[in-house]
C-alpha cells in the first residue's frame, strides 16, 4: 500500500471557491489549514487577496489556519520563505497528531512543497537587475523559459517578479547542490475548477462584488499606512491596478476592464501550471462542481479513507 497521506492539498484557479472546500474538510477531519497563497501572508490585504476569513467559522467552531496575516503589508515574501514556514507549521500540526490541509492557488508555492524543492535564500544581484531592467515582460519570460526546469513561470504580471525569478534561476545555476532536510510529503491533491465560461463569469462577478464592498477603500487604507504605490504594484493584480487608479494613471472604467482581463489571464496561467503538474506525475482529483459541497466533501473523505 502507498504511504499514508500526511497532507491534503486543495488547489485550483482563482474564484473557484477553494476555501469553502478546505474549511469544510478541515472541520470534518479536525484538521488545520495552511495557506498556499503568495499574498494572504500580508495583514490588512483581505479583500484583494480573497482571504474570506468568515468561512473559517463552521457551526460555531473556528478552523485553525496558518500563514495568513503573518507580515505587515509593504514587506516582500518569496517561495524560499514560504517553504521554510510551511515545513515549520507542518511539523507543529503533525506533532499534535493532526492533519494539515494546504489550500491555495499559487502553483509555485504548492509545488515547492509537493516536490520538496531544494531552495535557499537568494541574495540580490544588482548587476543582473541593471542588465534586465531594459527588457520588456515578454523578453523576460523568454529568458526565464531558457532555464532548465525553472521553478517559477507563473504570476509574472510585473517586471519585478520576472526579474526576481531570473535572479533566482541564475543563483541556482551557480550554487551547486542544495540539500535541506524536509519530511517526505504524500499529499492527496484535490482540484477545484470550472469550465471557461463559468470561470469567467465567477471572476467578473467576484471582482464587481469586491469593488462594491470595500476593495478600493482597502487600497486607500494601505497607502495611509505608508505602503507605497510601488509596493502595491509589486503585489500585482488587484493592488497593481488599484494603485494605477488611485495615482490617477487610469480612470475607474479602464481600471476595472484591465484588472478583469488580467485576472482571467492569471486564472488561465494557474490552470496551465496545474496541468503541467499532472503531466509531471502529480495525481489531482478534480471535483465535480455541479455537485454540492457536501457531496464533494464525502467523495474526498472516501478517497482519503482508502489510504488510512
Amino acid at each position: 500500500m502507498e504511504n499514508k497521506y500526511n497532507l491534503i492539498t486543495i488547489l485550483g484557479h482563482t474564484a473557484a471557491g477553494k476555501t469553502i472546500f478546505a474549511t469544510e474538510l478541515a472541520y470534518k477531519l479536525d484538521a488545520e489549514i495552511i495557506s498556499g497563497d503568495s499574498r494572504q501572508v500580508y495583514k490588512n490585504m483581505d479583500i484583494g487577496t480573497g482571504k474570506d476569513l468568515s468561512e473559517y467559522f463552521i457551526n460555531g467552531k473556528e478552523i485553525p489556519y496558518h500563514l495568513i496575516d503573518i507580515l505587515p503589508a509593504g514587506q516582500k515574501y518569496n517561495v524560499y520563505e514560504f517553504q521554510k514556514d510551511f515545513f515549520r507549521v507542518f511539523k507543529e500540526i503533525t506533532d499534535k497528531g493532526k492533519l494539515p490541509v494546504m489550500c491555495g492557488g499559487t502553483g509555485m508555492y504548492i509545488e515547492s512543497v509537493l516536490n520538496s524543492y531544494k531552495l535557499i535564500h537568494v541574495p540580490k544581484d544588482e548587476d543582473l537587475r541593471a542588465k534586465l531592467e531594459n527588457y520588456d515582460i515578454q523578453a523576460l519570460e523568454k529568458v526565464l523559459k531558457s532555464y532548465k526546469n525553472p521553478h517559477n513561470r507563473s504570476d509574472l504580471d510585473t517586471k519585478k517578479r520576472a526579474i526576481r525569478a531570473i535572479e533566482i534561476q541564475e543563483y541556482y545555476k551557480n550554487s551547486g547542490e542544495i540539500n535541506p532536510d524536509y519530511p517526505e510529503i504524500n499529499s492527496l491533491n484535490i482540484g477545484v475548477k470550472y469550465d471557461r465560461e463559468i470561470r469567467r463569469q465567477r471572476i467578473t462577478e467576484r471582482l464587481k462584488y469586491r469593488l462594491e464592498n470595500g476593495m478600493t477603500e482597502e487600497a486607500e487604507m494601505l497607502l495611509k499606512q505608508n505602503v507605497s504605490f510601488e509596493d502595491m504594484e509589486y503585489y500585482g493584480l488587484e493592488y497593481k491596478y488599484l494603485a494605477w487608479y488611485l495615482s490617477e494613471k487610469i480612470d475607474y472604467k479602464t481600471m476595472f476592464e484591465k484588472l478583469n482581463t488580467a485576472i482571467h489571464q492569471f486564472a488561465k496561467r494557474q490552470m496551465t501550471w496545474f496541468r503541467k503538474m499532472e503531466k509531471n506525475g502529480h495525481i489531482i482529483h478534480w471535483i465535480n462542481t455541479e455537485k454540492s459541497v457536501e457531496e464533494n466533501i464525502n467523495e474526498i473523505l472516501k478517497i482519503h479513507s482508502r489510504n488510512l
